[in-house]
């Protein structure tokens, strides 16, 4: 019995042994296991085992500039104006209204002045050309009395025929068929006209686009074989010009007191 005794003491004492060892060997695993735990969580992070790790690039901070402060100083009070001066800038926004105003205003301007500057064109033109046909109709009348009063005796013929070439109507009438005659007695006279016109001018309301009325003052020193000393004579003259076919002619031809 004693020996039984002890054989159960033994036992129970390598049992509290083992327990003792796998309890101490319990708590002798439990900082690696701890350490590994850690090792695993801390991996992830890094390059895996038997792998090199890349090499972090260098950042190379940038050399502070001295004047790098005063320009960001202005940027700021630049930003800080532009902020303060938003609210003014609010009326300014009508100007381009009054900016398209202006300019329809000056381009009404430029555009009337353009057209007055035409009309004052077209009605200089116009004048001028009237003062062009008047003077057409003067010189027209001045040259049928020079015609008219300056006639020689050894050209009587070729006076007459320049006299019908600027004749029409009741003019040209008057002298056609009797050109003869006139020559003879010029002729046989031995009557010489030599005229000069005084003065001519367009008669206040004659003057139309194709005719107009001109009064001629002359003068004609007239000398025959009765009177061969030339003696002076005036005339006034209403010589009628019309406008036949383009060409100017003196249609009429009347004394006037």
């Amino acid at each position: 019995m004693a020996d039984d005794d002890d054989r159960s003491a033994d036992l129970s004492s390598s049992t509290d042994e083992r327990a003792t060892d796998s309890a101490e060997q319990a708590t002798e695993q439990t900082p690696a296991a701890k350490d590994r735990s850690r090792r695993r969580a801390v991996r992830h992070a890094g390059p895996p085992v038997g792998e090199t790790e890349a090499p972090k690039p260098v950042v190379l901070a940038k050399p502070v500039d001295a004047n790098a402060a005063p320009e960001a100083e202005k940027v700021s009070k630049t930003k800080a104006a532009s902020q303060d001066a938003r609210p003014l800038d609010a009326p300014k926004q009508r100007r381009p209204l009054k900016s398209l105003l202006a300019w329809g205003v000056t381009a009404v301007v430029v555009v009337a002045l353009v057209v007055a500057a035409v009309v004052l064109l077209l009605a200089q033109q116009s004048a001028r050309e009237r003062d062009d046909r008047r003077q057409a109709f003067v010189d027209t009348a001045r040259q049928t009395v020079l015609n008219l009063t300056t006639i020689h005796p050894e050209t009587a013929k070729e006076d007459v025929d320049r006299i019908i070439a600027g004749a029409s109507g009741q003019f040209l009438e008057e002298f056609q068929g009797r050109e003869d005659p006139f020559v003879g007695v010029v002729q046989d006279a031995n009557v010489t006209t030599e005229g000069e016109v005084v003065e001519a001018g367009v008669e206040n309301g004659s003057e139309t686009s194709i005719s107009a009325n001109v009064l001629v003052a002359a003068r004609t020193m007239v000398s025959s074989k009765e009177q061969p000393d030339p003696s002076p004579r005036d005339f006034r003259m209403r010589v009628t010009i019309s406008d036949v076919d383009g060409k100017l002619t003196a249609s009429k031809v009347e004394f006037v007191p």
